[in-house]
């Protein structure tokens, strides 16, 4: 809507758009006339260039990613968007961030052991593999990464979704009886499928850094990746109560596996252990109300309270001390082997099927890791690049991989942690794999006597932030119950389906959603303000007035092939046209003091594109307005929209001077015309 400087009544009043104007004769006297497109091109050199297309597009960016030019400054630029750190780290204030990026550091590397250990069992794999996930990937996001803010490691959704491929792709044998031989082989078949899964995610997304689609961020919608973590968050629940309550049975995966666990539980509670229930009892009753201090006092505590490091120490003393692994058969963590594992390669063999899995960890990555970023660099006053968080987190999967690390992302507790604790650059990721490190390489055996019921309670704890999010609920109900509907759905999908099966169910509604409200949009006859050249929807005001024998609509909503059904519907509708024998006539519908239509002016600012479809039908309503003998006039149409319907031969029927830049320039060329159009015009009555 815009509002220049005289009203419609007569040709509009300008300042001198150019010298050369001054030579033309509707100047003569300071009133030009009407800007057409063609005028406005001819005196500032065009309109805007559209796109190149996509193909050229995306081989241009690949090749500029790969070879960039042959300055010194380009290569700088290009050194310092790979490699984030150089942008602030020459004016880094040692003196003020030091400390907090050191002690937000040590508090998150200190959560980030017993966190890893307690995620390594969603992934189905040994705790000591979570330790390996808390420390290579940091170190390779702090210097790729973009987010300042971000905590990166193991995340409980990313580690339930690569636990579920694992079970699949390496599924425990009938009975479950196995050796201690048995079991370490399950184990590194395991570990090596875990591995696969992160190194094909980190290849696809270096293929999409690749071919620039960080943009493929925003079809995760807010309420798609809220739903999506509180539905994991239900899942993860439901998987613990089996170290909860130290009961025999495996794993259950695949779809309904949340009340196939629940079936199970309920069948083989009778054969729980009352001393690792009594153990998860206390580790709740510890940790929940300490990470409520937490929220409550966190401007008052200098670091958060490490609850999770007191429950570990205390737990695994009181284990010792006691023997409760020999006594009452507490399943224990074990020896942590000490240094670094070798080398892993990931098979081959296993290629497709380890696909399937790779791509939605892969997307889901991407997407929370983004959003938080996203968050934190709003709320700090810098900006993130979506296409580097693909390499940082590509390379991160990838080369993390190969030291049998888990697919990792971005974690919500831990970047709500490092933020809390004063973090302030992607240093604290250097003093938190300092923490870790010192547990892998000399504190590893400190551990041994943990018992595993106090990570599942870990884990649990872990997700009271996912869980409190559907406090939001009634809020987004108030805001948009279409939204609200993609929360639901979503959730539903996750927590009956699966995590990925669901992500996919939330991704395709959402984009429903976006269809069909642009299939419900009406199409706007737009009245003018008295006095003023502005023009606004009449039904938002009833003080504004129509010119006579002009009507001018406004389509707010992209034009293709869904929505243009309706807008041929809408139109023919307004103007009184139908189509019958493939000729036009015209309806006359006999309303008293009804008035003759000469000119129409379709406002296209709110479409912003067009498909063949959209155009071939803003093309077929140009036909039936020239036979019904209806002066169109097309005003504000954008660059690539007004080349997509050349394209399709608008100006076979429309002429260059029926195209204008402003709603405004076509209401004064329709002044001009109304006189000499109503002679040759029929009566068509609206």
């Amino acid at each position: 809507m815009t509002e220049p400087s005289s009203t419609v009544s007569c040709p509009v009043l300008r300042e001198e758009l150019d010298p050369v104007t001054s030579s033309e004769s509707e100047a003569v006297s300071g009133v030009l006339s009407p800007l057409t497109e063609a005028l406005f091109q001819r005196h500032f050199g065009g309109a805007e260039r559209g796109l190149d297309p996509l193909p050229d597009r995306l081989l241009r960016g690949f090749r500029d990613k790969l070879f960039g030019t042959c300055s010194r400054r380009e290569a700088w630029r290009l050194l310092r968007a790979r490699f984030p750190p150089l942008t602030w780290l020459p004016w880094y204030p040692w003196r003020t961030w030091l400390l907090g990026d050191a002690v937000a550091g040590v508090t998150v590397g200190v959560v980030h052991v017993p966190q890893g250990m307690a995620f390594a069992l969603l992934t189905s794999v040994p705790p000591v593999f979570g330790l390996y996930t808390s420390f290579f990937p940091v170190l390779i996001y702090t210097f790729l990464g973009t987010g300042r803010h971000l905590s990166t490691g193991t995340f409980a959704v990313l580690s339930l979704m690569t636990g579920s491929a694992v079970e699949s792709l390496v599924p425990e044998p009938p009975g479950g009886n196995l050796s201690s031989t048995e079991r370490m082989q399950l184990d590194l078949q395991r570990v090596g499928a875990a591995a696969a899964v992160a190194f094909w995610s980190g290849a696809l997304m270096l293929g999409m850094f690749a071919l620039q689609l960080g943009f493929l961020s925003t079809f995760l919608s807010e309420p798609v990746v809220k739903a999506l973590t509180s539905g994991a968050a239900v899942h993860v629940l439901v998987s613990q109560l089996q170290s909860l309550l130290g009961l025999p049975f495996p794993r259950q995966i695949g779809y309904f596996a949340v009340f196939k666990t629940l079936a199970a539980v309920l069948t083989a509670l009778p054969q729980s252990s009352p001393a690792e229930l009594t153990i998860s009892a206390l580790s709740l009753a510890l940790l929940v109300p300490v990470k409520e201090l937490n929220v409550r006092f966190r401007e008052r505590l200098p670091t958060p309270i490490p609850g999770e490091v007191f429950m570990v120490l205390l737990a695994s003393v009181l284990c010792f001390t006691s023997s409760l692994d020999t006594r009452y058969n507490v399943q224990i963590v074990g020896s942590l082997p000490v240094g670094f594992p070798q080398l892993l390669t990931p098979s081959l063999s296993t290629l497709p099927l380890v696909l399937a899995y790779s791509l939605p960890i892969a997307l889901v990555t991407f997407a929370i890791s983004v959003s938080l970023a996203s968050i934190y660099a709003d709320k700090h006053n810098y900006t993130i690049n979506p296409n580097q968080e693909l390499l940082a987190h590509g390379v991160s999967n990838l080369i993390s991989s190969l030291f049998s690390c888990f697919p990792n992302s971005a974690s919500l507790a831990t970047t709500s942690l490092l933020v809390d604790a004063g973090g302030h650059t992607q240093l604290t990721g250097l003093f938190s794999c300092a923490v870790v490190l010192s547990v892998l390489l000399w504190l590893g055996p400190l551990f041994y006597y943990l018992p595993k019921a106090v990570l599942a309670s870990i884990n649990i704890s872990s997700m009271r932030q996912m869980f409190f999010q559907m406090q939001e609920l009634p809020q987004l109900w108030q805001i948009s119950k279409t939204d609200f509907a993609v929360w639901l759905v979503t959730w539903v999908a996750v927590v009956t389906l699966s995590v990925d099966l669901g992500l996919a169910v939330g991704v395709i509604f959402s984009m429903m959603t976006v269809v069909c409200r642009t299939q419900r949009i009406q199409c706007l006859v737009l009245g003018q303000v008295k006095g003023r050249e502005l023009f606004c929807p009449i039904r938002e005001s009833s003080k504004l007035c129509q010119i006579p024998g002009l009507r001018i609509f406004r389509y707010p909503a992209p034009l293709y092939f869904g929505t243009r059904g309706r807008f041929r519907q809408t139109m023919e509708q307004l103007l009184g046209l139908e189509r019958q024998d493939e000729e036009i006539i015209k309806i006359l519908l006999p309303l008293p003091g009804a008035e003759l239509v000469q000119v129409v002016i379709l406002d296209c600012s709110g479409i912003i594109f067009v498909d063949v479809a959209g155009a071939r039908e803003l093309v077929q309503l140009a036909s039936q307005c020239s036979a019904a003998r209806i002066h169109l006039l097309l005003a504000q149409c954008n660059a690539p929209v007004l080349g997509t319907l050349t394209r399709a031969g608008l100006l076979d029927i429309l002429t260059p001077e029926q195209l204008f830049v402003s709603v405004q320039d076509a209401a004064a060329h329709a002044l001009e015309s109304l006189e000499p159009l109503a002679s040759k015009t029929y009566m068509v009555w609206v």
